[in-house]
């Protein structure tokens, strides 16, 4: 029988006791605890071809394997790769014997939870090194010790492919949703991706899906809508739909969910919008004038407030005026649908959804070149998870009953659709 051994360029530790450890920790602690790890896991790898092959020298019935020498094979550790020396089992008819303490160390991963981690606090691929192994530490850098910047763009790139792939398919059937937010981001001239956020029946908040495309048009809207469909989103289900007014948004929205579906235009782009096209000297009184509409529980009385704030400006800006009336509508649909007021100004804006492009921003401002569709929907993925770590309940949370039956009214007063009146499944 050959032993066999390869050169790792992963950190090689030398073979000390756990009390022999012990003893360093005053001069390293990063130093104790490896040497104390790679000790208890090769121990385990000893018990696994023990267990194997029975006690060495001994002809024991029922063994599955003889010993076969030993080699050093990296595995993850703080960001890189460390040598562990472990043995080799082969079974009868000559093949190789995997060993389970040394398979389950290296599907562990470590190696990519740390790209990921590290990536998405935008460290840079070119520090890695330096965030995960002290300059002047017992465990410095070494070529090839999975460190490099090339090496951490590998882990992320295959990890966050996975977490992505795995969060586009899961299932949705078993999720309450009264509310959904969609937006797009606007990554380059020529891409742009459509994301969702779903409003749950106890105020939680769940990233659902992204879609790319060139623009963002009705087309990139119903592949989304398609994709929450087909992962168990109900259709026939009264849903309330706040956008940002894109007319794609709307048609996507009514083709797939009804055509008398609720949809809240969102007030904040809306009146950004307005006053964006009025001279400085118009802002505040129009500013006063949107808010009071805004905060009316009469959705009648705050469209005549609408009308005749548009009747006011047809003189000075005629073009404002018509924006103001465009829309009116769904500008209002949170008044219509009788929402308390602090249930309307959460489910009057993106705010939400928002918010959260605002993390995929700030975990991909590292990134200086976009090369694909790919990238950016594996990035932008990523950035949606990271988000939903800080998501908390709205703040209106325990109005969300007034939302439902308000919901079923709606249904019921122009689709006639029973389906709905049925206790909300646990979100």
């Amino acid at each position: 029988m050959t032993k066999t051994n390869t050169n790792s360029t992963a950190v090689t530790m030398p073979a000390v006791t756990p009390q022999g450890a012990f003893q360093e920790v005053q001069a390293s602690f990063d130093r104790f605890c490896l040497i104390s790890g790679i000790t208890a896991l090769e121990e385990m790898l000893i018990e696994d071809a023990q267990a194997l092959c029975g006690g060495r020298h001994e002809r024991t019935e029922g063994r599955k394997g003889h010993r076969w020498g030993a080699v050093s094979g990296p595995i993850g550790f703080h960001g890189g790769k460390v040598s562990v020396r472990r043995p080799r089992v082969r079974g009868k008819a000559g093949e190789e014997i995997p060993l389970p303490s040394w398979t389950a160390a290296r599907e562990e991963d470590w190696l990519g939870k740390w790209a990921m981690n590290l990536m998405l606090i935008n460290v840079s691929t070119r520090k890695f090194g330096r965030a995960v192994r002290l300059p002047e530490g017992d465990l410095p850098v070494e070529k090839g010790d999975g460190t490099s910047k090339s090496a951490a763009s590998r882990h992320f790139v295959a990890l966050s492919a996975v977490k992505m792939q795995e969060w586009m398919n899961s299932d949705l059937s078993g999720l309450d949703l009264p509310a959904i937010q969609i937006d797009g981001l606007h990554i380059k001239n020529d891409l742009v991706l459509v994301a969702a956020v779903g409003i749950d029946g106890e105020g939680e908040k769940h990233p659902l899906a992204v879609m790319e495309g060139a623009t963002e048009n009705t087309a990139v809207v119903q592949a989304l809508l398609d994709n929450l469909v087909e992962r168990g989103l109900d259709p026939h289900a009264c849903r309330l739909f706040i956008v940002d007014g894109a007319k794609a948004l709307k048609k996507a929205i009514r083709n797939t969910f009804g055509p008398h579906t609720p949809i809240q235009r969102c007030q904040v782009h809306k009146a950004r919008n307005i006053l964006d096209r009025l001279p400085k000297g118009l802002h505040a009184p129009v500013r006063k004038a949107l808010r009071q509409a805004w905060e009316m529980d009469d959705a009648d009385k705050a469209e005549k407030l609408l009308r005749n704030l548009a009747r006011r400006l047809e003189k000075e800006a005629p073009g404002v005026a018509g924006s103001i009336l465009e829309g009116i509508d769904e500008i209002l649909t949170v008044s219509r649908l009788g929402l308390p007021d602090d249930l309307r100004r959460s489910l009057a804006c993106t705010n939400i959804i928002e918010n959260m492009m605002g993390t995929i921003r700030r975990v991909s401002r590292n990134v200086k070149r976009w090369r694909n569709a790919s990238m950016a929907l594996r990035w932008t993925a990523a950035g949606m998870l990271e988000a939903k770590k800080g998501f908390r309940r709205i703040n209106a949370c325990r109005q969300l009953p007034v939302l439902r039956a308000a919901l079923l009214a709606h249904q019921a007063k122009y689709i006639g659709n029973a389906d709905l009146d049925r206790p909300a499944k646990a979100a």
